[in-house]
């Protein structure tokens, strides 16, 4: 973690615990946009046109925070509009690092080096994903739902697009904000909240509210709808995937997530499918990574031992 610019103490993956020993999330500390023209977004400062060619993603496969805006950037054909970076999956004692070969665009070894670069006193967490901005060498933003609403509509759709994607229709606005608030708490923070729990009671209290919404998303299905609002995918589809596809490998294991797997709910296995088989889709996905990530944190797997399986969920490419 970094205090006024400096690293102070080894990473450690529980960012905060209220009294009752509940996993807390931190708040993500830029916020500006890119836009068509340039023009001020919803929050931050203006100044960051929609300029193919000019923009970084820093991203980890293990993260689904981050592995939701590059669906969106595959879905969206933009990957010869944007550029990607991907950290080391193994979580060291400075938290994100580059690997052997470093960063692309300069000599930095960890992700945090970024964040004092553009804010030398900065006190928080160097987290991804990071939207750079390499024409004025400054992180644009670091929240992923704010990333993913920019790539869906401030970028015009490249070669490679699904057809006909949407992935915010106005018309869903505020029912998908409704939707999307209530996934965040119970389904993608509520993984978290059960693995990071410090408490018997606030890990039984996560996971009784992931399972019951995960039941109710395959009620939701049940009409036969192939994605969360109808026939067409959108945003809260994106959401929901990343969670889905790391379920099975990692949170039903090492995050006690072990009441069903996504396997055992046939609906919800199905749009996960769905999704996946989506042009570009599947270049998002690395197992290998997200496992090896994951079982990297030290509080939770002190080991540092990988499992072998589980054989056969979607993703996996290991041979046998």
């Amino acid at each position: 973690m970094l205090v006024d610019g400096r690293w102070t103490r080894d990473w450690d993956p529980y960012q905060k615990n209220d009294a009752k020993g509940r996993f807390v999330r931190q708040r993500s500390s830029f916020r500006s946009w890119i836009t068509p023209d340039g023009s001020p977004g919803p929050t931050g400062e203006g100044g960051f046109p929609a300029e193919p060619g000019r923009y970084r993603l820093y991203i980890a496969w293990i993260c689904p925070w981050a592995s939701r805006t590059t669906l969106v950037r595959a879905l969206r054909g933009l990957q010869d509009q944007i550029a990607i970076t991907v950290l080391d999956p193994r979580l060291g004692e400075q938290g994100w690092t580059f690997g052997p070969e470093g960063d692309p665009l300069s000599s930095a070894e960890h992700l945090h080096e970024l964040y004092t670069r553009v804010e030398p006193a900065f006190t928080g967490r160097a987290t991804v994903p990071v939207l750079w901005d390499e024409t004025r060498q400054t992180i644009v933003n670091n929240e992923s739902a704010d990333i993913m609403r920019m790539l869906a509509t401030a970028f015009p759709a490249g070669p490679q697009a699904v057809p006909g994607l949407e992935l915010y229709p106005e018309a869903l606005a505020d029912e998908m904000a409704r939707f999307d608030t209530e996934l965040y708490e119970a389904v993608n923070n509520g993984v978290y909240r059960a693995g990071f729990a410090r408490s018997q009671e606030a890990y039984e209290e996560a996971v009784q509210r992931l399972f019951a919404a995960l039941d109710e998303l395959e009620a939701r299905l049940e009409d036969g709808r192939p994605f969360l609002f109808g026939a067409a995918m959108t945003g809260s589809d994106v959401r929901l995937f990343v969670t889905l596809i790391r379920f099975d490998a990692v949170y039903y294991s090492l995050f006690k997530c072990n009441l069903r797997r996504i396997a055992d709910y046939p609906r919800l296995q199905a749009l996960m499918e769905r999704v996946y088989a989506l042009p570009g889709a599947a270049s998002t996905v690395n197992l290998e990574h997200i496992k090896a990530g994951y079982y990297s944190v030290a509080a939770l797997n002190p080991t540092g031992i990988v499992p072998v399986g589980p054989r056969g969920v979607l993703g996996d490419s290991s041979p046998g």
